[in-house]
């Protein structure tokens, strides 16, 4: 990769980081403001119009919607005339390290084991990033803060399982109470290997959320009867939606993986002019 190339790789990180934590995707917005106009728990209307205040306030003074700015999940769509290789690697890490001193980020990237940190959420395997092939050269990305993120879950399903899927996803949500600051988008998994089925889940969470098919709207709605509400507090809505993923699997396995995003439910996309 040439120099140009990279610096402009890495200018596209950090532009789509700053969009992720500054300003909420419309269709993410939108679905906060239908669920704040159907509320009908007065506790619950005053904590949509807490997380909405927080939306405008984060986009007039440029600042991150949230405290928790999360670890930045990387998304490339690579075409055939750029090679897959360390400086690709190299410039997200650039393009990440700047924008946690431009945003700014809070430094979140440690060690597993010694716990020390990185200061620039860089380092071994940081950021997560995920290379497909496409026809332009697009970053997304994905912030994933730790209180949702804690409370996902993946289980090895038996085939003859397949109707208990909508039980597990609820009950992972109900699990997780307020821990995930709801209300939540739900990302599910299902199939592919033990792997692949998390990377689905995570990947539903890029899906617009303004509309679902029958069996994602029926999770939903089962969801929103545990009537835990906004921040835990009670109130009718407990997930905006549910995003389901699908691939195919082994004949003799049924992978589920549940993905939970919080309210905050950020994403950031730029394109690299070649």
């Amino acid at each position: 990769m040439d120099s140009l190339l990279f610096e402009r790789l890495a200018q596209a990180v950090e532009d789509a980081v700053r969009e992720a934590e500054i300003i909420l995707p419309p269709d993410v917005e939108a679905a906060l403001r239908r669920a704040a106009n159907r509320e009908t728990n007065p506790v619950a209307c005053g904590e949509f119009e807490n997380i909405l205040d927080n939306l405008s306030k984060a986009r007039d003074l440029r600042v991150p919607i949230c405290q928790d700015t999360g670890i930045p999940v990387i998304y490339l769509t690579v075409p055939p005339t750029v090679p897959v290789s360390c400086d690709l690697y190299d410039a997200v890490a650039e393009g990440v390290r700047r924008a946690t001193w431009s945003v700014p980020l809070r430094p979140n990237g440690v060690d597993p084991i010694s716990r020390e940190n990185s200061g620039d959420n860089t380092g071994a395997g940081l950021p997560p990033v995920h290379i497909v092939p496409g026809d332009v050269l697009r970053v997304t990305v994905l912030p994933k803060g730790a209180g949702s993120e804690n409370m996902s879950q993946i289980r090895m399903m038996l085939p003859s399982e397949v109707s208990n899927i909508p039980r597990f996803v609820v009950d992972v949500v109900m699990a997780a109470g307020a821990r995930p600051c709801p209300p939540i988008v739900v990302g599910v998994g299902i199939g592919g290997t033990f792997d692949g089925a998390a990377a689905l889940a995570k990947e539903a969470l890029l899906e617009p959320i303004d509309t679902m098919d029958a069996y994602e709207q029926k999770i939903c709605d089962a969801i929103n009867s545990l009537g835990i509400g906004p921040m835990g507090l009670g109130g009718d809505t407990t997930a905006l939606a549910v995003k389901v993923k699908r691939g195919f699997c082994h004949t003799a396995s049924l992978p589920v993986a549940v993905n939970i995003q919080c309210w905050c439910c950020r994403r950031g996309v730029r394109e690299v002019a070649l």
